[in-house]
């Protein structure tokens, strides 16, 4: 949250967050989430790095997948979670 905080102090046109959700709890997880959801509510453009495809899906506009180091899938967020292939090795279902 900090971090997050300290970097808008700078007025962003654009803020880059590279795995926030990496080695917390579930519950911080998602107020992190919630942060960023507003803070796209807000007008704020986000540039995403996330393995949590389910929570980042969720609050995204656009998606790109990658599979290493490639764009394998992008599309918007809605389509890429019906898609069979993401919704199998990405979000477990």
């Amino acid at each position: 949250m900090l971090a997050i905080a300290r970097a808008l102090m700078g007025r962003p046109k654009v803020i880059l967050m590279d795995e926030p959700s990496t080695g917390l709890a579930p519950l911080i997880v998602r107020e992190i989430f919630g942060v960023i959801k507003r803070l796209k509510g807000e007008g704020n453009t986000i540039l995403l790095i996330e393995q949590n495809a389910r929570m980042a899906l969720k609050i995204c506009d656009k998606a790109y997948l990658m599979e290493l180091g490639r764009i394998t899938l992008e599309g918007d967020a809605k389509s890429l979670m019906k898609e069979e292939s993401v919704r199998k090795f990405y979000l477990g279902a």
